[in-house]
């Protein structure tokens, strides 16, 4: 398969990807700026300020309990003859004959201010609703239906409420979350799907895998970006035949469409041709981004292992070299084609399982059986597959992942031997 097409670019060690071309295109020229102005619109309604001039609620004179009368006069307007009532003027009537017989100005003062505001009185047929609103707001009527109530997490097995003075970990419902991405997952469940691909094979898949992971590395961007590439790859190849040659560029397309999904400042179209060696057009990715999304249908909020693993990590209080190691199983597991049918949360469950052992901190306990919803009996297949791949003799073309973890940025965890079956499977007997 040809990987890039052309001379390949000179790179440092470690990584095949050239340094990046962030010049723009003619293509890319941006048009002029024009500043958006602050003026509204000809003929746009005027601002209005929030419960003064929404409806009909100015023409309503609003009476505050303990306001006096004087800030009040400055602020009532004069009403015409048609809408004050009779009520309201017999009492004008009275208070200013009460005034030219020569009662003192104070008496006169304390009427207007002992004087209630008026009450309107609703019609029946908008009377008979309120009741049935106040009704139906009573404290009985306010329970919670029982589909909607919280689900009740033990003492024990409660890892959130540490986290409840932080508004960004989403305490109240982060176990909801990972429910919910768990029952998302039987959406996106896969099979194998190589017999449906007559140009391509899995050590294929594998060498773009490979080639994936340099990008993610040399471009920096998230984890979460480079297993839902593969994710949306896998889902594609799936359900559309792909020659060998166009491989890569879907792959790349793939990483295109992860990266705005995911990243802050995701990279350019320019910048994935230019790690292509410039093999594919303008045109060609962009209409390769088109077919993807609209083969998914434009559902690409697909559950990645990786999410789950660090849920699952938190539960017994990982330490970061525990979870590098885990991090790195499950990273190993996206180059293996009979893994790609496995649920997200079932490999990286199986992946922590793996870290716990080799650093002997245990085995899946209660806590972890809670909130993942696996047993041990669940996890065994998978575990027994992840360490038959990792004590397979790797290929030396297919050595990104384990450069990657052999980094002390990662604790060089690929360097660390891998734990024994027989460990493994008394852990799993457990």
């Amino acid at each position: 398969m040809p990987f890039p097409r052309g001379k390949k670019p000179t790179v440092t060690a470690g990584s095949k990807i050239p340094k990046l071309n962030t010049t723009k295109s003619e293509n890319q020229e941006e048009g002029p700026q024009v500043k958006r102005s602050s003026s509204p619109p000809h003929g746009a309604p005027k601002k209005r300020t929030a419960f003064i001039d929404i409806t009909n609620a100015h023409k309503v004179q609003i009476s505050l309990p303990g306001r006096k009368k004087e800030s009040a006069k400055k602020t009532v307007k004069k009403t015409s003859s048609t809408t004050v009532s009779a009520k309201n003027q017999a009492n004008l009537k009275k208070s200013s004959s009460v005034s030219s017989e020569g009662a003192p100005a104070e008496k006169e003062k304390s009427d207007l201010e002992e004087e209630k505001p008026l009450e309107v009185e609703a019609p029946a047929d908008v009377a008979a609703p309120v009741e049935e609103l106040v009704a139906a707001t009573s404290p009985a009527a306010r329970e919670v239906p029982p589909h909607l109530q919280r689900q009740h997490i033990p003492v024990e097995f409660d890892i959130d409420s540490e986290n409840s003075e932080d508004s960004y970990m989403c305490p109240e419902y982060a176990k909801d979350i990972f429910d919910y991405l768990k029952q998302r997952e039987e959406k996106f469940v896969l099979c194998n799907y190589m017999p449906k691909q007559p140009s391509l094979n899995p050590e294929m898949r594998a060498i773009l895998i490979d080639w994936l992971v340099e990008v993610q590395e040399n471009f920096e961007l998230y984890h979460e970006t480079l297993y839902l590439a593969v994710k949306m790859t896998d889902h594609y190849l799936s359900q559309t035949p792909v020659h060998r040659e166009m491989l890569q560029l879907v792959g790349s397309t793939a990483m295109l469409i992860a990266s705005k999904f995911e990243e802050r400042s995701p990279p350019c179209v320019d910048d994935f041709l230019y790690i292509c060696d410039d093999a594919y057009k303008r045109e060609e990715l962009i209409s390769t981004e088109a077919s993807i999304l609209q083969t998914l249908s434009f559902d690409i909020n697909i559950p990645i292992p990786y999410r789950f693993l660090r849920r699952y990590a938190k539960c017994v209080s990982a330490g970061m070299d525990t979870l590098t190691l885990a991090r790195y199983y499950c990273e190993m597991s996206l180059m293996e084609m009979d893994l790609v049918v496995e649920r997200g949360s079932l490999v990286a469950s199986a992946c922590l399982l793996m870290a716990l052992v080799a650093k002997d901190l245990g085995g899946w306990s209660p806590i972890l059986q809670f909130h993942s919803g696996y047993q041990t009996s669940d996890l065994a297949p998978v575990v027994r597959r992840l360490h038959s791949m990792l004590t397979t003799p790797p290929d030396d073309k297919l050595r990104a992942i384990r450069n990657k973890y052999s980094h002390k940025v990662f604790f060089e965890v690929a360097t660390l031997p891998v734990v024994d079956i027989d460990v493994l499977e008394k852990a799993l007997a457990q």
